[in-house]
């Protein structure tokens, strides 16, 4: 079994150990060690990262996970490590304190909305950049309760309050009476119970800041409903807060730059572009539609007109969603109308409703049984693709299939 020295000091960014055990695939090794300063990934927070230095060998450690035995992961530089080594454990300080900063604010904003909006905390977990709880909430979260969490959550942070540390091999009643949340079976002795007096009492397998005052600023940045009852809330703490904030500033200040008008605030200059944007869409749906109208006209002056059934085939350049869009436009306007279009690695055949006798499906399948490809649709639309052969020859042979059956 691993000894845990992170449990017993988790300030600890050195020490020395001894090697157990070690197992390598190409550059990537992992090692087993008598005790460790690195935390396993668990609880919702990553693992610890740094190196494993010794005689000879460096390991970059990028993943440390396991419960009883904690095994270390990373890149080697040097000759293999072997049993019985002392090796050097030099932590990444800074990855780890952030890391303890973020689960001690998680725990405070967790204590926050219990105490609130008596809503627990279902799920947690520390991202590189930012964190988020999950928590269980029938009603409706607003930007208005979600700062008044916040503030009283950094309330806590600036009253300099001590996080405790405690382990039991049984909780005593009283103290199981304080738990934020019941105890799940699933946790067993050793039980670690970490405590913020006057703020919340709960099991927690992470490490921790000393003082509440540490965890420095504790800032929401997004929440949105998951689910019915679950709402997800994504914050961040210390120095993660504070770039995370200043990337948000940085953007939005670029954002409001690329406007027009450029006066604060960014939403209204939003709204004004988006006006903009749909008055545009909305001149350019009617010359497409003009477009249409002449484009029509033009392809049924030329179409092969038989027992009262006009076939409109082309070779179309535009994009198949574009060419589908007219040609249903197409067919819908004209009674009495079938068109064969051919485009770049596509075909589409479609026919008025009024027009009976003749299914597009059909049509695509026997076309798709002479030349390959794939596809599909219904008795009015059918599309496909893939072909052996060129698209002036799945054209010519769709438009000759068409003639003889409505001759």
């Amino acid at each position: 079994m691993t000894e845990k020295l992170f449990y017993k000091n988790a300030y600890l960014w050195e020490a020395g150990a001894t090697v157990e055990s070690v197992e390598r695939a190409g550059r990537k090794v992992r090692v087993l060690l008598d005790r460790t300063i690195f935390y396993p990934e668990g609880g919702g927070q990553l693992s610890d990262r740094g190196v494993i230095a010794g005689e000879g060998f460096r390991i970059i450690v990028e993943k440390v996970y396991g419960k009883d035995e904690i095994w270390h992961e990373g890149r080697l530089g040097g000759r293999l490590p072997e049993p019985g080594e002392p090796v050097r454990l030099l932590l990444d300080a800074e990855w780890r304190y952030e890391n303890m900063r973020q689960h001690t604010g998680q725990h405070i904003l967790s204590a926050v909305f219990k105490e609130l909006h008596d809503a627990n905390t279902t799920g947690f977990q520390i991202f590189e950049g930012y964190n988020k709880i999950e928590i269980d909430y029938p009603g409706e979260l607003t930007w208005e309760a979600i700062l008044e969490v916040e503030r009283k959550a950094n309330a806590v942070v600036w009253s300099d309050l001590p996080v405790e540390v405690e382990v039991y091999d049984e909780l005593p009643e009283e103290l199981r009476r304080k738990l934020r949340k019941e105890l799940s079976d699933k946790v067993k002795p050793p039980i670690r119970i970490v405590s913020i007096p006057g703020v919340d009492v709960i099991p927690c397998g992470g490490t921790h800041v000393k003082s509440t005052r540490e965890v420095g600023l504790i800032k929401v940045v997004n929440f949105y409903r998951k689910s019915k009852k679950l709402w997800r809330v994504e914050f961040a703490c210390g120095n993660r807060a504070l770039k995370y904030l200043d990337e948000l500033i940085a953007d939005y200040w670029l954002s409001l730059d690329e406007m027009p008008n450029k006066n604060r605030p960014l939403a209204e200059r939003v709204g004004e572009l988006k006006a903009e944007l749909e008055k545009l869409e909305g001149e350019k749906d009617a010359l497409r539609r003009e477009l249409w109208r002449w484009k029509a006209r033009a392809l049924l002056r030329d179409a092969k007109e038989i027992n009262g059934i006009r076939v409109v085939s082309y070779l179309e350049d535009a994009p198949m969603k574009d060419a589908q869009a007219f040609v249903v436009h197409l067919v819908d306007k004209n009674p009495g109308t079938i068109a064969l279009v051919a485009g770049e690695n596509y075909v589409i055949f479609a026919k008025n409703r009024a027009v009976e006798g003749i299914s597009m499906n059909d049509l695509l399948r026997t076309v798709l049984s002479k030349v390959g490809g794939g596809g599909g649709g219904s008795k009015v639309l059918a599309r496909g693709g893939g072909f052996k052969v060129s698209r002036e020859e799945v054209l010519n042979l769709a438009r000759r299939m068409v003639m003889d059956y409505i001759k």
